[in-house]
């Protein structure tokens, strides 16, 4: 039997129903705990959820059961659930996607179990321009975090070459993932052709370690430097999202000196969170990635490798 609850969040009401769920059987980790992680660590997710066109990685059954992708915003939201439309090139229509913008629908979309926030790198308003270049650096076994820090490292100092400042965050999985703010008229293509010429250069100094190319066939022992996210029909892990791993840990954004002491020291639990952790340090370190969001920055017209 489902047990419901009425939350008022914000003035708006919500049921919400089967808290004592687990979600996350290993560690015990309940539906519960997860609205209540959203709404705690909510003042430094939403800048970043903001009028991004969200699709949503649903867990009804948890971490272990089957979960599925919903990128048309739920015809029985409710009425305050503000939407983006967005012509898909794939399915050749044009796609309604939630936008959660404030705290109740993040919680709805918790009571959801949508414990993933995926958004585009654009907002609403200019779907054809992104805000960010990603770069997802992507471990092949047996390579791990600690491989990634230095691919990473590498990539911060080629794009500082460019004047151009990175910010890194954790994918919440087993990579890292470096994020160069832009703000400001850039394409898509200017962004997937630098990422993609960045990346192919560290294949190339870096051969035994870097590839740019995603068959995995090559990626055994290497950090994959994905540039392909940079697509306006591709999404990213949102800052401060949980992920659906044994645990519930967090994509979370990183100082350099924590990627750098990572590589150090050869311990890639040094930058594994969980949620716990990362409202922890929301408290001490407020949002490491709000930069992000607001620094203006454009990659010079010529440049060369």
């Amino acid at each position: 039997m489902s047990q419901k609850a009425q939350l008022v969040v914000e003035g708006k009401k919500l049921s919400v129903s089967n808290l004592d769920k687990v979600l996350y059987p290993k560690v015990g980790f309940t539906k519960g705990q997860v609205i209540d992680y959203f709404i705690r660590v909510a003042p430094v997710l939403l800048p970043h959820l903001k009028d991004r066109p969200l699709t949503m990685k649903r867990y009804p059954d948890g971490v272990e059961g089957e979960f599925f992708y919903e990128k048309n915003c739920p015809s029985h939201r409710p009425k305050w659930v503000k939407t983006a439309k967005v012509w898909s090139e794939g399915n050749q229509q044009i796609m309604h996607y939630c936008l959660a913008n404030d705290l109740p629908t993040l919680v709805w979309a918790a009571n959801l179990a949508d414990l993933e926030l995926h958004t585009s790198l654009s907002r609403k308003n200019k779907i054809e321009r992104p805000t960010t270049m990603v770069f997802d650096l992507d471990p092949g076994a047996p390579a791990d975090i600690v491989q990634c820090c230095q691919v990473g490292v590498w990539l911060r100092d080629l794009l500082a070459e460019m004047k151009l400042k990175s910010w890194a965050k954790t994918s919440g999985s087993k990579g890292l993932q470096v994020y160069v703010p832009l703000n400001t008229a850039i394409t898509y293509d200017e962004t997937k052709n630098l990422s993609r010429a960045l990346a192919q250069h560290l294949e190339h100094e870096h051969a035994d370690r870097v590839t740019s190319n995603m068959s995995k066939a090559v990626r055994k022992g290497k950090v994959f430097v994905d540039w392909s996210q940079n697509d306006e029909h591709k999404t990213t892990i949102c800052a401060y999202s949980l992920r659906a791993k044994e645990e519930p840990t967090v994509s979370t954004p990183v100082t350099w000196n924590e990627v750098e002491n990572c590589l150090k020291k050869k311990n890639a639990q040094l930058l594994k969170f969980r949620s716990d952790q990362v409202l922890a340090r929301m408290e001490k370190l407020g949002d490491l990635f709000e930069p992000v969001e607001n620094l203006k920055q454009k990659p010079p017209r010529k440049w060369k490798l």
